[in-house]
């Protein structure tokens, strides 16, 4: 006879937690690489509104990451950060 797992019963709030931070990483993390591709092609002609675009995709990375940590009510200065600066991080190797 196979014995079957009970499964755990579900939170409603984790599973809310969770939706709201998939979203927020969607929403935040198109505009953070699309920014940081498109000032590839922008400085090209101009330098100045390139890196200003390049940055901005940098500040919209951190307030996404920040934002989900926040959501799961967590500390939002942590080394994840990294994760949403690296749109900023691989096309600066380009930029400069």
């Amino acid at each position: 006879m196979i014995r079957r797992r009970q499964p755990k019963p579900m939170n409603i709030e984790t599973v809310q937690k969770w939706v709201a931070s998939v979203i927020l990483f969607h929403v935040g993390s198109v505009p953070a690489v699309s920014l940081a591709v498109y000032s590839l092609g922008i400085a090209k002609t101009d330098q100045g509104r390139g890196i200003g675009l390049w940055l901005m995709s940098g500040v919209i990375g951190l307030i996404t990451v920040a934002g989900m940590r926040l959501i799961h009510q967590r500390s939002p200065l942590t080394p994840w950060l990294l994760l949403g600066a690296l749109p900023t991080i691989v096309t600066g190797f380009y930029l400069f």
